[in-house]
């Protein structure tokens, strides 16, 4: 008689080995993000935490500086120049409200009534970017001279008259004054104004207009309860893009400006290569960043908006 074989056992199947590959799969953003980290460490972080240190220093060049805490100096330095302070603020936000003004139609104009022009003005308006940033700036200065073309338009329509009025001008002087300083600050940023306002434009679907004029709204109607609304994140961006640099810019009221046109870069630059006090330099970099960062905290919440472009 012979034995029966034993029924075959059932194999519980083996768990998957955890291949290399998934896991360097699962790595490579990281890999891709580090070049990035390691900038940001390099070039940013770490000049910002040495020129904190330098802001809570004491000393002199010939003697050298030593971290000593001295935080009065930030107190100091505002309560010494908070008139460039206030003045960097006006003069960066009236050129930025100038720029949006400027901008926004030629934005419109670009996205929607272009058609087989857009690519060239769009090289027009980043053409300034060809040349260097102080050429322009010095083009500026030639063009504001007194007694030059320029003046004379303005002078002919009595705006001369009404930003003498506003102390943007001194009589028929442009140069050397406010008004020549706001005007180099527009020139110099507004494509920055242009281009994030373009690409919010750009995106927006035409049929969402034609859909308003369907429901019987105005072309007015349409543009502030549609195109404007759906624009916003480029207007956040452009406005951003605008003040933060033209806050901090100096070579502008260097130029074409006067010592009462001096804005707060104007300062720190100075005390930096002339005057040589490094830590009211630092003080005044950080205390300006805080200003900036407080105001663009502020505005972002009360724009509604931050997807931005």
């Amino acid at each position: 008689m012979t034995a029966t074989a034993a029924p075959p056992q059932a194999v519980a199947p083996a768990e998957p080995p955890v291949h290399k590959a998934s896991l360097r799969k699962r790595l490579v953003p990281y890999w891709l993000l580090l070049p990035g980290i390691l900038w940001l460490l390099v070039f940013f972080v770490l000049p910002m935490v040495y020129q904190a240190s330098t802001s809570v220093q004491t000393g002199s060049l010939e003697e050298g500086f030593k971290v000593t805490w001295h935080f009065q100096t930030y107190w100091d330095a505002l309560t010494e120049y908070y008139p460039q302070f206030l003045r960097s603020l006006l003069y960066a936000g009236t050129a930025t409200v100038l720029c949006l003004l400027l901008g926004y139609p030629l934005a419109y104009l670009i996205a929607f009534k272009a058609g087989r022009w857009r690519n060239l003005l769009l090289v027009l308006v980043i053409a300034p970017f060809f040349t260097s940033f102080l050429i322009r700036t010095l083009a500026w200065k030639t063009i504001l001279a007194d007694g030059g073309p320029a003046v004379e338009v303005l002078n002919a329509l009595h705006v001369l008259d009404v930003t003498s009025w506003l102390g943007m001008t001194e009589g028929e002087r442009v140069l050397a004054t406010p008004l020549a300083v706001v005007c180099g600050l527009t020139y110099n940023f507004l494509p920055f104004m242009i281009l994030p306002l373009y690409t919010s434009l750009e995106r927006i679907d035409t049929r969402l207009h034609e859909a308003a004029g369907d429901l019987y709204a105005r072309p007015s109607t349409t543009f502030r309860k549609v195109t404007f609304p759906l624009s916003m994140p480029g207007v956040v961006s452009g406005t951003l893009l605008t003040f933060i640099p033209a806050s901090g810019d100096y070579v502008n009221a260097e130029l074409l400006g006067s010592t009462d046109t001096r804005m707060i870069g104007n300062v720190i630059q100075s005390q930096y290569l002339r005057i040589l006090d490094y830590p009211t330099a630092a003080a005044l970099s950080f205390i300006l960043m805080a200003i900036v960062l407080i105001m663009v905290t502020i505005y972002i919440r009360r724009a509604g908006t931050e997807d931005l472009v």
